[in-house]
Order: structure tokens, then C-alpha cells, then sequence
């Protein structure tokens, strides 16, 4: 769609601010002079919340959405629980969510997130706010994208003390919004929407990618399937004899200094020391709190107390090992109801297949690592599109930018 703004020399208001001609101050900022300003209550035919109470879930029934279920524009009807079709009337007489309508969580970490209804069948709501937009006033759309780029000032006008997140129906009613013409709100829905799409598109192909890495993995690094030009027997050792790990150095937050070596702790690189403790490259696997996670290290290295690293590669291919230990699913060695611990020992006695020669060790390494930098490619470009939506968001949904 064109895109279009004014050329005409800015003007002040009484405050000193200057605006463009055609624009004008208002609650919620500088915004079109065509535009109104309203509360959710002025533009919404109902507010409501889902039951209080907790219904016995069933294996099968009306699916019964809470909190966690909503995130960011999506609604996650995979992972719900169910509730008989009894239990489901009873919160369905009073809030009734249809397709069209907006959820928005008002309780807990996720609060303020909100997501359209894209689907036409029933469920039930517990933890979440329904909001019924006034058709005639304002499209569901809009009003989903709008709440979504004011959910920071939401939140942050929230009080900070120790109870969860909570917000009433009165608050929910109070929010006030930028209320453009009814064909204006379906444009800037509409361009947002398409920008979603991109999104969602390249999600899918993340996780259609990563798929088949994983699958790639099971066959390349247990030999059932051989790269051209490589033969020979595997040999199944024992993963200490391979590359042993070693728990890493206490290094508290005092004594760091700031510096050009990476310090890996259980769960990445967080910092940067002035002293390395490990050559690279290397391989470190959280020991304690984060269990499972596999970092590859390409320069010199402190290895936190956190985390185990491999001391040698007993002449291995790096890269390989770091996709051996990938592979393996090391939180199945973890150990502790509280904080889950990594016992070297456990995972030095598993025993796995190895290449004969680091020739082909080095071809399946490279061969993953292809893998690994498309998906980050096609990361880097979801990223850039969310991104470029946040921006489209700050003009498109103050007028700042119009749409023809």
C-alpha cells in the first residue's frame, strides 16, 4: 500500500510543542486531527473475564484456554486442557468469546498480552479478559494490534510490589486508545497482518529446518548413513575416552574485568574476563541450573563453576564433538529435585558411536554446520521483519505515517 505524509511546515499547539499542520496533542499523544480519542468501555459492546475457579480438566470436551494459552497475537490450542460441555456452559453464559473478539491476560507474567479469536468453534476462558469490540466503532483487528503496541505503558503503569501482575476489568475499561476512521483501522490492521504472516511463514521454516537438522543428526552421527567417499568401521567408546570434561573456575561477579575473553556459564556467554582459563575451541555444557544446553567456543575461554568443558579432544574434530554432545540430550544425566546437577561421571560411561578417521568426523561437522548458519540466516531475517513490523507499529498506529 502507498504510504503518504504531510509536506507542510510544522506549527505549535499552546504547550510549545511542534505539530504538524493536520495534527493535534492529545492523552495519548500527537495523532491525526480526523482522529478520535476513546476508552476501551466507549468502543468495546462488552468487557468481561473468564471463571475464577479451576474446572476438573477431561481428556476430551470444549477446550478451556487460561494465561499461559495466550501469547503475542496467537492463541495456543495445542497445549490446552479440556472441560466437560456442562462446566463449559456455565462460563460460556457469561463470557462468550467469538471470533472477531480480543483476549487479553490480566493476570500474572503475561500480563497485558493479547491475541485476536481466529477460530469459530467454542472454549472456555480462566485468567483472561474478553473484549467485544463495538463493530461499528472499532475492528477487532485494530483493536488487537493497538492494545499490543501499548502493552509496555500498560504494564509499566502496573504496581511493582511482590503480588503477580493484576489487572481489573475496571482498569482494562479505563485504557485509552487512538480510534482512526473504521477503513483506516482495517488498513493498518491489513499491513500489519501481512507483516504477520511473513512472520509466522518464517517460523514454520524454522522449525521445519531444525527438523530436519535433528533428523540429520540421528542418521550422520551414528553411522547409519555414510557421507560419499568415507567407509570403514565405527568404534563404540565410552564418551570419557573421547573428550572428558572438567568442572569449570569459580569466578565471582568482583573479580571480573572486563576483557576480551568470553566466559561461558551454564546457560552461554554472559560476560567477557581479562584472563582465559581454556584454548579454544572448545565445548561446555552447563553443570548446575541449566542442564543440557551445549556452547562451541571458537576463541581462548573462562569456563564458569558452572559448567563442565572438554579438557582434551583426544585428537577428535572440535566442531564433531560439539555435535556429539549436541545430540546425546545431556539433561537426561541430570540429577537433583531442585536445582538439576550434571554428573561427569554418568556421562563419561555412555558409550557412542565414532568415525574412524577425523576426516569424516570433520565432513559431518561441516555438513550440520551448513545447517546451523541457514537457520541462522533465516533467524537473522524473522528478526529484522519484527523489527520492521515494531517500527511500521510506532508510525502506522499514532497516523505518524498514513495509509492510502
Amino acid at each position: 500500500m502507498p504510504w503518504h505524509s504531510c509536506g507542510r511546515s510544522p506549527e505549535k499547539d499552546g504547550g510549545g510543542v511542534q505539530l504538524k499542520p493536520g495534527y493535534k496533542q492529545t492523552e495519548v499523544g500527537v495523532i491525526p486531527e480526523e482522529w478520535d480519542v476513546s476508552s476501551l468501555n466507549d468502543c468495546c459492546s462488552k468487557i468481561t473475564d473468564g471463571t475464577h475457579d479451576t474446572p476438573k480438566p477431561v481428556q476430551s470436551g470444549i477446550p478451556y484456554i487460561t494465561a499461559i494459552h495466550v501469547k503475542d497475537n496467537c492463541i495456543d490450542f495445542q497445549s490446552c486442557l479440556y472441560v466437560t460441555k456442562a462446566d463449559h456452559d456455565i462460563i460460556f453464559s457469561r463470557c462468550n468469546p467469538r471470533q472477531g473478539d480480543v483476549l487479553l491476560v490480566n493476570i500474572g507474567a503475561g500480563v497485558a498480552t493479547t491475541a485476536i479469536i481466529d477460530v469459530d468453534y467454542e472454549f472456555s476462558l480462566k485468567n483472561v479478559a474478553l473484549l467485544k469490540p463495538n463493530r461499528r466503532r472499532i475492528a477487532g483487528e485494530y483493536l488487537n494490534y493497538c492494545l499490543a503496541d501499548r502493552k509496555p505503558k500498560i504494564t509499566q503503569a502496573l504496581s511493582s510490589g511482590g503480588a503477580q501482575p493484576f489487572l481489573s476489568l475496571t482498569q482494562i475499561g479505563e485504557i485509552i486508545i487512538p480510534l482512526p476512521p473504521p477503513e483506516e483501522q482495517l488498513a493498518v490492521a491489513g499491513a500489519l497482518s501481512d507483516v504477520d504472516a511473513l512472520i509466522g511463514a518464517l517460523d514454520k521454516l524454522i522449525a521445519k529446518k531444525r527438523d530436519i537438522k535433528q533428523a540429520a543428526m540421528q542418521q550422520l552421527l551414528t553411522g547409519k548413513l555414510r557421507l560419499p567417499g568415507f567407509s570403514g568401521k565405527w568404534e563404540v567408546k565410552p564418551l570419557g575416552e573421547i573428550a572428558p570434561l572438567q568442572r569449570g573456575f569459580d569466578l565471582p561477579t568482583s573479580q571480573l574485568q572486563p576483557g576480551n575473553y568470553p566466559v561461558v556459564y551454564s546457560n552461554g556467554v554472559l560476560n567477557r574476563h581479562s584472563i582465559y582459563m581454556a584454548k579454544g575451541p572448545g565445548v561446555v555444557t552447563g553443570r548446575s541450573g541449566t542442564i543440557g544446553k551445549v556452547n562451541y567456543v571458537e576463541e581462548d575461554y573462562w569456563p564458569h563453576n558452572t559448567t563442565l568443558w572438554v579438557t582434551s579432544f583426544r585428537g577428535n574434530f572440535p566442531k564433531f564433538v560439539y555435535f556429539l554432545y549436541t545430540h546425546i540430550g545431556l539433561e537426561r544425566f541430570g540429577t537433583g529435585s531442585g536445582v538439576p546437577t550434571l554428573n561427569r561421571n554418568d556421562v563419561h560411561a555412555h558409550r557412542v558411536a565414532l568415525p574412524p578417521t577425523t576426516e569424516e568426523q570433520t565432513a559431518i561437522a561441516t555438513v550440520l554446520s551448513d545447517m546451523d548458519a541457514e537457520i541462522a540466516e533465516i533467524e537473522k531475517r524473522r528478526d529484522k521483519t519484527r523489527a520492521v513490523k515494531q517500527g511500521m507499529m510506532q508510525e502506522l498506529l499514532t497516523g505518524k505515517t498514513r495509509l492510502v
